[in-house]
């Protein structure tokens, strides 16, 4: 019963059966959300020019434990009623899953899946973020047919009445059977219905992400923003609640401290990585914006001094022909002079002077290779100087 907004739903049922066959709607539900948010998922990957079966696949696997994942953290967390009971642990048909359970392990076998088929998981992630949340918005709805998932009392416009006799007597709060309303003979408690607040709110953050998505700045920052939003909302849906998973000993409950947790860490990451992936951004422009600078100055140096090209090559010509004039010199005069060392007393020149023997054996020996030396050196200053100038004209 919805009395504030004039819905009354005399007839609510928890399942049907189908050729003999009883189906939960709940169950039914999820399934549903599954399937269109594979889906979705798998546009997401056309979109991205991705193989759509390898993504088809890690969904497939990723579901299959995230199923099992949601249920042991349930029974873990709700020990002291299955200790009694332990064939109820494998009783999936009658609810009891944990979100957080299956989202941890769904994702570590998703990463799995990709560390193997060298996909890349933060892509993944990226792309399955929009799917989780459509499979959440629909499946939240579940919890309406099952009773579960509402607040403490309120008394609020959209406030929801349900039979005292449909839902868990520890779900019940003294507050709520301090207000129990009683109509036709039945007694009612009036509360929140937190499985509507976070329908609505996965609804808003499928709508952010989808806005977005094509301007993320790195791979991951879709999933952070999804883990961060949802850790946000989770947070308040949480702590009204009154049917919430608690931690052994204490009446603080397990998803109220892993939300805030993802919330405290990824938020907080979303934006440094924002920032400085920004900044990145804005000196590399600003190097370019450098280097396009130089290379039009250059290019106006050109323009405005049109032989600079031709006289630089000129003079590197003329700089060679010296050279090889200087050398073509030196072999000359080097051919002329005798020879150094030279035996003079077994020579046909033992009949020169004494003193014209001391002046050829003193003559310089290394004018030639000091002259060849420093051509080289110049050279090469020069065709560096001109690879640098072609690389500005570039």
């Amino acid at each position: 019963r919805f009395p504030g907004l004039d819905l009354i739903f005399d007839y609510v049922p928890r399942s049907f059966e189908i050729f003999g066959m009883e189906f939960t709607i709940y169950g039914v539900l999820i399934a549903i959300g599954a399937l269109l948010g594979m889906g979705l998922v798998t546009l997401e990957a056309k979109r991205n020019g991705e193989d759509q079966n390898r993504y088809l696949d890690m969904m497939l696997i990723s579901l299959l434990f995230s199923v099992v994942g949601s249920r042991l953290f349930y029974v873990a967390f709700s020990w002291e009623f299955y200790k009694e009971n332990l064939n109820a642990v494998l009783d999936f048909r009658n609810g009891g899953y944990a979100f957080y359970g299956g989202l941890l392990l769904g994702f570590l076998a998703a990463a799995i899946f990709c560390r193997i088929t060298k996909m890349s998981f933060w892509q993944c992630a990226d792309s399955a973020s929009l799917g989780i949340l459509l499979g959440q918005i629909i499946g939240r709805w579940g919890n309406f047919f099952n009773r579960e998932s509402f607040g403490e009392y309120a008394d609020l416009p959209w406030a929801m009445q349900i039979p005292v006799s449909a839902v868990r007597s520890g779900e019940v709060s003294g507050t709520m059977r301090d207000k129990l309303l009683t109509i036709n003979g039945i007694s009612y408690i009036q509360v929140q219905p937190v499985f509507l607040y976070e329908s609505l709110w996965c609804l808003f953050l499928l709508l952010l992400l989808l806005a977005i998505r094509r301007k993320k700045k790195y791979e991951g920052e879709l999933f952070m923003i999804y883990l961060a939003g949802y850790g946000l909302g989770r947070f308040f849906f949480e702590w009204i609640r009154t049917d919430k998973l608690c931690i052994p000993g204490t009446k603080i409950g397990i998803s109220l401290v892993i939300s805030a947790v993802l919330f405290v860490i990824f938020m907080p990451t979303v934006i440094v990585r924002r920032v400085m992936v920004q900044k990145r951004a804005i000196i590399r422009r600003q190097r370019r914006k450098r280097f396009l600078d130089e290379a039009e100055k250059e290019s106006r140096n050109k323009k405005d001094n049109p032989d600079m090209e031709a006289v630089v090559k000129t003079e590197e010509e003329a700089r060679t022909e010296d050279g090889k004039q200087v050398e073509s010199d030196e072999k000359q005069e080097n051919m002329k002079k005798p020879e150094q060392n030279v035996n003079w007393e077994n020579s046909e020149y033992t009949h020169i002077p004494e003193q014209w023997k001391q002046d050829v054996g003193n003559s310089p020996t290394n004018s030639k290779e000091e002259l060849i030396q420093k051509i080289e050196s110049a050279r090469e200053v020069l065709n560096k100087s001109l690879d640098e100038k072609k690389q500005y004209d570039e």
